[in-house]
């Protein structure tokens, strides 16, 4: 039989199962712990593979725009944390051809290109690992924009404004706008969302770290800037001449936002504070005094004209 063939050595050839006795002793118990940890723990334990470490590539426009791109021209909204732009998103995902999601964070979305084989297929193709992760980043914003039934797309992401040159080379014919606000009004509101674990001495580093890159933005791309104090004051106003700019014709449901579901409202993709979900344009807060401004915010606030 089989189970009885010997080599020349009196050993067999390979290993075969004896009936009551395990071949692998080691790899059974293995798997009991690793079930065991699984069922009590919900923790699953996994050989740690290790990573091959990817060559550093500057990202590219896309080499065939006609087959690379779904979406040739999404429209990004560049503003700091506590600007207000989730009210804006809510307002302009009320319009009938506009389509602005949560924060997507397109940035931290990335490609894994784990052995040579992988990324030699992938350079087969003529792609980077950026490309391919540009390619991602599209077909996401294209599924959304399809079966919303829309036909203008804009995203929000506050930390896009430190990959203002990633988004230009995936999207070159994006368009951007801004939306600022009072620098001291944006430290107190970031500050305001968790007092106990956001102190105002932390707040202002923080928020002026976005702010700077905003300026920076603004420097660096065309695009018309809107101020939240404007917006809350003159809503009408302020999304008749964004209408404009984005090309749709003004809607007077963008003002009754609340009326329409704009999928979850939570921390981590946007503002999940009580005001914005009133569902309408909530008055804002008054302006600060001069003196009251802190000196690292005064030559942003000078800037932006607040000063």
């Amino acid at each position: 039989m089989l189970g009885n063939r010997r080599s020349r050595d009196g050993k067999p050839p390979f290993a075969v199962p004896t009936p009551g006795r395990p071949s692998f002793p080691g790899m059974r118990w293995r798997r009991r712990v690793r079930s065991e940890l699984e069922k009590r723990t919900g923790w699953e334990v996994r050989r740690r593979i290790e990573e091959i470490p990817l060559p550093l590539e500057k990202a590219r426009p896309p080499v065939d725009p006609e087959h690379d791109r779904l979406v040739r021209a999404p429209v990004f909204l560049m503003s700091s944390v506590r600007s207000g732009s989730t009210l804006l998103r809510l307002i302009l995902n009320s319009h009938p051809r506009v389509l602005a999601p949560h924060e997507l964070h397109l940035r931290r979305i990335g490609v894994e290109l784990k052995s040579p084989p992988a990324r030699q297929a992938i350079e087969a193709f003529g792609h980077r690992r950026t490309d391919v992760e540009h390619l991602l980043w599209d077909r996401l914003l294209h599924r959304e924009l399809t079966r919303s039934g829309k036909d203008v797309l804009v995203e929000k992401t506050p930390s896009n404004v430190f990959a203002w040159w990633r988004l230009r080379q995936c999207w070159p014919d994006a368009r951007f706008f801004f939306l600022i606000r009072h620098p001291l009004s944006i430290a107190l509101s970031w500050h305001e969302a968790d007092p106990e674990r956001r102190p105002m001495d932390e707040a202002v580093p923080h928020t002026l770290r976005f702010m700077e890159a905003v300026e920076h933005c603004r420097t660096k791309l065309p695009g018309p800037t809107y101020r939240y104090e404007d917006l809350v004051a003159e809503p009408e106003a302020v999304t008749r001449d964004l209408c404009a700019y984005l090309g749709v014709e003004w809607s007077p449901l963008m003002l009754e936002y609340g009326a329409r579901d704009h999928g979850p409202i939570e921390k981590g993709i946007g503002d999940w504070r009580a005001k914005v979900a009133t569902g309408r344009v909530q008055p804002g807060r008054p302006l600060p005094d001069v003196e009251d401004v802190p000196e690292p915010l005064q030559p942003i606030a000078e800037s932006w004209g607040y000063l």
